[in-house]
């Protein structure tokens, strides 16, 4: 059993879709479960969540913490990113409220996972990242968050623009889940 630590239906489904080939049964997080992310990076948040979500479930836990870093905002949203305003447009609406005409646009989506065991052990942990710039508008109708305005490297599409299996080759979770895959199947052989 994997306790998939998020309360994000978005987050959930691309993780079920991600792990969906090994031989684990996913659960979601229980129902009211809240974590406060008090860490200052991703990877902190993703430890923290994963450690007192598998605390409290009494099963191995997994937790990301993604988010987007703009330069020229000096790094915001970052670790603020979920919490930038209350829901996906009012967050894009107020990323590019702020980001304005800046001709910097770039950008990086990082997503830190981590697997912890009810007992505290850090199991795994590793880091994603995905390099683009932001567009001065949304595309797309696919995903969730911010991919509306992420236009990934040189694609020149956003991630609301890919497909599922493009967004998992290319984006910054993907990336995290091949680092982590590998790793995980060793641990569930165990």
């Amino acid at each position: 059993m994997l306790v998939i630590a998020s309360g994000n239906a978005g987050k959930v489904r691309e993780f079920r879709s991600l792990l969906a080939h090994l031989p684990v049964e996913l659960q979601s997080q229980p129902e009211g479960l809240e974590v406060e992310e008090t860490g200052t990076t991703f990877a902190a948040n993703a430890r923290i969540k994963a450690v007192e979500v598998a605390r409290r479930s009494g099963q191995w836990a997994l937790a990301d913490d993604s988010g987007l870093s703009v330069n020229a905002l000096g790094g915001a949203p970052g670790v603020h990113s979920a919490r930038y305003a209350a829901t996906d447009p009012e967050r894009i609406e107020r990323l590019l409220q702020e980001l304005g005409d800046a001709t910097d646009r770039s950008a990086l989506f990082c997503a830190a996972l981590c697997v912890a065991a009810p007992d505290g052990e850090l199991l795994l942990e590793v880091e994603g990242r995905c390099d683009g710039w932001i567009t001065t508008a949304p595309r797309g109708d696919g995903g969730f968050g911010y991919d509306p305005v992420f236009e990934v490297g040189q694609s020149g599409i956003t991630f609301a623009e890919m497909g599922p299996e493009q967004k998992r080759r290319e984006g910054h979770r993907g990336r995290a889940f091949a680092l982590l895959e590998p790793e995980l199947q060793k641990l569930l052989l165990l």
